[in-house]
Order: structure tokens, then C-alpha cells, then sequence
């Protein structure tokens, strides 16, 4: 766990050197999220989650899963259900969670029967309807994450994620990649919570191998797509989440959570505050809960300089909402995101479930 915390700490102090070298966008489908309830809170669970949903968000969270194991599953659709995205995950305790939690999950982003047209017409401007083929085109990802206490203190927390990534576009090509995440949380007895997050801490790479055969079979305007991509080796580049949440018990019955974000991004974006080096953008989201079993939840995050018509910037984020109910160990939540399309992403309807065996017990 020591040693875990020093990879942490030299790698922040050294990324500002390094983050030239990475390629911008690389395995995008595993920023998307899992789980209903840090969509309706607007991604702002960093410092506050504690359940099975901690081996995305930060798996340092799984130390508070001591009782028995959880499990969640979750089902989202974009651009008008043409692209679907699956999670799964569990998470089980060691001992009662005096060795730490393990956790295992599952995630995949696929289109799915994609029409391939380019030799529906020939050279000569034949058409041939047989010659319409149909692909996928799929991200998969297996993570294995760890959690334990730091120093023998209950209330400060480490955890790591392993992850194998597999990439592939049809017959033309696939990838595999391997990276680490790492994360930190402290918990105080009057209900503060702070949280560190680092995804791909050391940098995620992908190994693409192109298919040329049946890249060479591909034609447009009578001419065949005979040239592989030369870069065939890409690195993701990490991202860093700093958290902070305070639990209120305004009745006996009726609770409030509050969670404020910072999200850094190691290269020029269009976040709030950019620069070539790092890219910095707040978020935050609140929950209340009714005797812990009937939750409202609200939040925004991607807070950006949008570009208008007439060339001004405006700012814009991405607003989001979502409900939850909870009976002994099944807890269903739903989110809308991205309310009124107020940002560039599209809204989406997000649905998940969560299983907890000790709540049947009880």
C-alpha cells in the first residue's frame, strides 16, 4: 500500500514532463461511467462511493464493502440506440474486509451490424446487392481492482485497477491494451469525505494489428484502400479527479450529500481553464434521501468554452438528474443525462442495478 501511495505521489510530480508524448483521444468508451446514481450526480462520487460501483469511479472506495459481496449491472444506448454500452461488476470482501475487497468488472461499447457497402459498386458502376456485408465494431474492457487501508487507519483508503482492453473494427483490425488506475480516500468522523483519482496512471497503451488482406478488399470511387495506418501503438493519456463531500442528516429520516469536483486533463481541451500543459473544469453534484430508501439526485459536469456561429466562446455544461429506490438489497437507479442538450453530448436514458447480499440478512 506504501508503495502504491509513492507511485501516486512521483507520478503527479512528474506528468507535466511527460504528458507531451501521449496521444489525445485513446480509449475513449472507458471515460463514459458506470452506474445511474454518479450519472444523476453528474460524475461527482469520487470522494463519496462505497459500494461495488467504486471499482470504476475509485477503487478505493471497496474497502467500505466489509459485510458480504455486491454486484451491479448497468445499460445504457446513445446516438438513438445505435451504439449500446454494458457494465457489470462485483465486488467481494476478504476476510470481512479486514485483507481489503477484490472487485471484477466488466464494460463493453459496441455498434453492432454496421452495413459494409464499399464494393456494393464496382469499377465499371455495377451494383451488386450480395456484396453487402455486415460488421462490429466493440471496445471491450476486464478490470481487477484491490482495495485496502493505509497505515491500519479505517478511515484512509488505497485501491488500484488492472485493466486488459480489447479493441476491434470488424475483420479490418483490433487492438489489445493493458493500464492502471489509482486511487485514494479519506473519510473523517463528522462526514467529510476526500478523494484522488487517477485513471491510467501509468498511461494505457494499445497495440493495433490491421488486417491488409481484408483491408485490401476495401474500395471507394473504385480504388482500393491498400495503405495500413503507419502508427500502430497508441497511449492514453491520464486524468486526474480531486473530490470533496460532506453528508448532512438534516431529520432523522431525511439526508443531504454534496460533492464538488476538480477534473484535470493533462493536455489542451476546452475545458474552463486550459493550457498546453493541463486542462481544469468544476463540477458538482447533490443527493437527498428519504430514510435511505427513496433518493433525488442532480448534477452537472463538463463545464466548457463552447464555439458559436459568430465565432464568440460561450460556456456551457452538461446538466444531468436521476432517481433511486432501495428495498433491503436491490437498489434501482435512473438517470437522465444532459438535460435540455445543453452541451455537445447527447442526452440519454441510463438505467442500473445494484445487488447487496447483507442487506437480505438484516
Amino acid at each position: 500500500m506504501k508503495l502504491l501511495l509513492l507511485v501516486i505521489i512521483s507520478f503527479i510530480i512528474n506528468l507535466p514532463i511527460k504528458a507531451q508524448s501521449f496521444r489525445k483521444y485513446s480509449n475513449e468508451f472507458l471515460n463514459i461511467g458506470a452506474d445511474a446514481r454518479a450519472f444523476g450526480m453528474g460524475n461527482n462520487v469520487v470522494a463519496n462511493v462505497s459500494d461495488v460501483n467504486s471499482v470504476y469511479w475509485n477503487p478505493a472506495g471497496l474497502t467500505q464493502v466489509t459485510d458480504s459481496w455486491q454486484a451491479a449491472l448497468m445499460h445504457a444506448e446513445y446516438f438513438q440506440s445505435i451504439a449500446k454500452y454494458e457494465y457489470a461488476a462485483v465486488a467481494i470482501p476478504l476476510n470481512g474486509g479486514t485483507e481489503g475487497t477484490v472487485g471484477i468488472s466488466l464494460y463493453r461499447f459496441a455498434v453492432d451490424d454496421i452495413m459494409n457497402t464499399t464494393q456494393l459498386i464496382d469499377n465499371q458502376g455495377n451494383i451488386d446487392y450480395n456484396k453487402i456485408s455486415r460488421f462490429s465494431t466493440a471496445d471491450y474492457a476486464l478490470m481487477g481492482s484491490y482495495a485496502g487501508n493505509l497505515f491500519n487507519d479505517p478511515n484512509l483508503s488505497v485501491g488500484a485497477n488492472a485493466k486488459i482492453v480489447y479493441r476491434h473494427v470488424g475483420k479490418f483490425a483490433n487492438a489489445f491494451g493493458f493500464g492502471l488506475d489509482a486511487g485514494l480516500q479519506y473519510r473523517t468522523e463528522d462526514k467529510f469525505y476526500f478523494g484522488v483519482m487517477v485513471r491510467d496512471i501509468t498511461t494505457t497503451f494499445n497495440v493495433w494489428s490491421v488486417n491488409e488482406k481484408e483491408l485490401n478488399k476495401m474500395e471507394l470511387d473504385g480504388e482500393t484502400l491498400n495503405e495500413a495506418p503507419e502508427d500502430k501503438i497508441e497511449l492514453t493519456i491520464p486524468k486526474l479527479k480531486l473530490g470533496v463531500a460532506k453528508k448532512l442528516d438534516i431529520s432523522e429520516k431525511i439526508g443531504f450529500l454534496a460533492e464538488a469536483n476538480l477534473n484535470f486533463e493533462f493536455s489542451k481541451t476546452n475545458d474552463l481553464v486550459s493550457s498546453d500543459v493541463v486542462s481544469m473544469s468544476p463540477s458538482l453534484g447533490v443527493e437527498f434521501d428519504y430514510d435511505n430508501t427513496v433518493f433525488l439526485r442532480a448534477g452537472f459536469t463538463n463545464m466548457q468554452h463552447e464555439m458559436q456561429y459568430d465565432g464568440t466562446k460561450k460556456i456551457t455544461m452538461q446538466p444531468n438528474a436521476g432517481i433511486g429506490f432501495k428495498y433491503r438489497g436491490v437498489t434501482v437507479d435512473y438517470a437522465l443525462t444532459n438535460i435540455g442538450n445543453a452541451s455537445v453530448a447527447l442526452y440519454s436514458n441510463i438505467f442500473s442495478v445494484k445487488i447487496d447480499i447483507a442487506e437480505f440478512h438484516r
